[in-house]
């Protein structure tokens, strides 16, 4: 019996040794960052720019997979089931905080599933609709859209994406049931906003920037407090006639639960030195948004926000009735 708990406990020593000594070496191989939502859409966005720079911190290829569907959560279900080795990691926004009240059977735990590795920015979103769309300021748009509730169309990336969420505040607030459309993702959505399919939707400014600048859709407000530098002219929601009406979409890079802490720290330092990398501060600038401060691109941070966040959702969607299954 003696020996059997020798050898046992020799076992764990050396799975512990080469758990450290493969700590030590990490990245030895490319990494896989899975984001839970089409190509071209926002968040996919975000976790190019930041891939990048993180790979060359550390001298390794980062590359980013789509796993998109479910709002969400069929990414977050994979990466929640892969091999904490620091190989597969997962960049996910606001929609990792509402899972958890939006469906009623989840096969993970947001909270007790992942690693945190720190937040990444904030992103405001904005109004946008299609370039004909009647209204022609967001006040007009109000009047437009409660007349018309029947025949106007929202579109948004599916339950648990940004623009689901944005939209079904919006609603809430004007006290008003649209005709939603959803898409599996905000790419597509984009695309019938141009080609005039739908008529309006909320999405993130790293997704509507370029596409209001070219005067390709008409855009009616920013959901934050301030004005966005990139687009001054553009004012908030509560200037334009909708007070207290205030959402920006977070970022978070997370990696699957029980990634050792060295390779979890290693991804920490890669993530903050991404979030002073001039290239990245600049294009996040140019897309309406701008990386979070050091001391929250850290897993204290994201573990405390995405804790605090899930506890500011659940009452919202339960007042909503919204769910999926």
């Amino acid at each position: 019996m003696r020996n059997k708990i020798l050898k046992t406990l020799a076992g764990l020593t050396l799975l512990a040794s080469a758990f450290g000594a493969s700590a030590q070496n990490y990245p030895n191989k490319p990494i896989t960052m899975v984001v839970p939502f089409a190509a071209g859409g926002p968040t996919d966005t975000v976790a190019r720019l930041v891939a990048q720079s993180m790979g060359n911190s550390l001298k390794q290829t980062i590359i980013v997979e789509n796993v998109g569907g479910a709002g969400g959560t069929i990414g977050a279900a994979r990466v929640a089931k892969s091999p904490n080795d620091g190989y597969t990691l997962f960049l996910h926004h606001i929609g990792m905080s509402t899972a958890p009240s939006l469906y009623r059977k989840l096969s993970y735990n947001a909270v007790d599933d992942f690693e945190p590795i720190g937040l990444i920015t904030d992103v405001p979103m904005t109004f946008i609709a299609r370039a004909n769309f009647p209204a022609k300021d967001f006040k007009e748009l109000l009047t437009y859209v409660k007349a018309h509730k029947a025949n106007v169309t929202y579109a948004n990336a599916g339950v648990g994406s940004a623009s689901h969420l944005c939209g079904m505040l919006f609603m809430t607030a004007i006290d008003t049931e649209l005709t939603t459309v959803p898409y599996k993702g905000t790419g597509p959505a984009m695309n019938d906003i141009l080609g005039g399919q739908v008529d309006f939707m909320c999405d993130q400014t790293t997704n509507t920037t370029s596409q209001i600048k070219s005067g390709k859709v008409k855009a009616y407000a920013v959901t934050t407090k301030t004005r966005v530098p990139s687009l001054p002219n553009l004012p908030t929601m509560n200037e334009a006639g909708l007070p207290g009406f205030e959402v920006a979409v977070w970022h978070g890079l997370y990696a699957p639960k029980g990634t050792p802490k060295p390779v979890v720290d290693a991804l920490s330092t890669a993530l903050k030195a991404a979030l002073k990398d001039p290239a990245v501060i600049q294009r996040f600038a140019d897309l309406g948004t701008e990386p979070v401060a050091s001391d929250k691109a850290t897993p204290e941070a994201l573990r405390a926000h995405l804790k605090a966040e899930i506890a500011k959702w659940a009452p919202i969607i339960k007042k909503a009735g919204v769910y999926a299954d």
